[in-house]
């Protein structure tokens, strides 16, 4: 009964994390096509200035809650995984365990480098949207704007970071059953 609500509650968590995902990735498409332009740019001399904060702002802000809330959810489903895991096992030791735990930490590894890089990029991209008045611009009172595939290629990384999560999650569920017998039996 308990393995049922621990199963349940892991399959909720991944599910929730594959929203999550998705939303963050659809949020920066949707920066995408919202980004400022350079000629929206306006110039006077030297200063320059790009008026009102875009929808891209708004837009990749969401995508960043939502990618830092997948990631949140995912690893929640990977402890959440490991307690049933656990208690499935115990402390019974096989080659099967160790490769699952390999892939799983690989799956993990992975899914953090593409959520810092994304998160990074995003987070980057998303600012320079912002309103960049004359002489305060984006860095050093220049402005900056978000070069095109920046907020695809973080959609990407989302989706890697989601999928890796996910599938870190994943690899430890069916990783308690022992493998059959050579005569079919499961003791």
């Amino acid at each position: 009964m308990a393995e049922e609500r621990w199963g349940l509650a892991s399959i909720s968590l991944c599910v929730a994390t594959a929203v999550l995902g998705l939303l963050s990735a659809l949020s920066c498409i949707a920066s995408e096509l919202k980004r400022t332009k350079e000629d929206e740019l306006k110039l006077d001399g030297k200063l320059c200035y790009l008026p009102g904060n875009s929808g891209a702002y708004m837009f990749g802000a969401a995508a960043l809650t939502f990618l830092c809330a997948a990631q949140a959810v995912g690893n929640l489903g990977i402890v959440t995984n490991w307690a049933c895991w656990r208690m499935k096992i115990g402390s019974r030791s096989n080659d099967d365990k160790r490769r699952r735990m390999v892939i799983t930490a690989g799956l993990l590894a992975v899914s953090w480098v593409s959520f810092l890089i994304a998160v990074t990029l995003i987070g980057a991209a998303t600012s320079m949207n912002r309103e960049q008045g004359y002489g305060r611009g984006w860095l050093d009172g220049e402005c900056y704007t978000v070069k095109r595939g920046v907020y695809l290629s973080s959609a990407a990384l989302a989706l890697v970071a989601t999928g890796c999560i996910i599938g870190s999650a994943s690899s430890m569920r069916n990783s308690g059953r022992r493998p059959p017998d050579r005569d079919g039996d499961n003791d």
